[in-house]
């Protein structure tokens, strides 16, 4: 069996369950930022009518950067916790041609994909 783990400070676990609450309230109201801007792109309307365009973009736009704040939330909570990083990153490895090739062949079928349903969108609406 393992031994139980040490008690720890007053002042680690004060720091500890400070920053926890800190990034459970941003990450509770980005969820729900992002559940009102989805209720708001619901209630829009047909898309054709004078500025739900832009309001639907904008609602979408900030919906991605919620999230992409609730990920960096998460990411910062791993990487820099009050006791101390748990885990060390792997360093990068060095760049080669193979790398570079794989690259260059996902970014080719990437935009491939995307002018065939370009295309397919166009042939749909039209």
């Amino acid at each position: 069996m393992s031994s139980p783990a040490p008690a720890l400070p007053s002042d680690v676990r004060a720091a500890r369950e400070r920053v926890l609450d800190l990034y459970t309230a941003v990450t509770v109201l980005m969820l729900l930022g992002i559940a009102v801007l989805i209720v708001y792109a619901v209630r829009l309307g047909p898309i054709t009518s004078p500025g739900a365009q832009e309001s639907f973009g904008i609602a979408v736009a900030l919906m991605f950067l919620m999230a992409a704040l609730i990920v960096h939330i998460v990411d910062r909570t791993y990487r820099s916790w009050p006791l101390g990083r748990k885990f060390k990153p792997t360093p990068p490895g060095p760049i080669t041609e193979e790398a570079e090739a794989r690259f260059l062949r996902i970014l080719i079928v990437v935009i491939a994909a995307a002018a065939i349903a370009y295309i397919l969108g166009g042939l749909i609406a039209g």
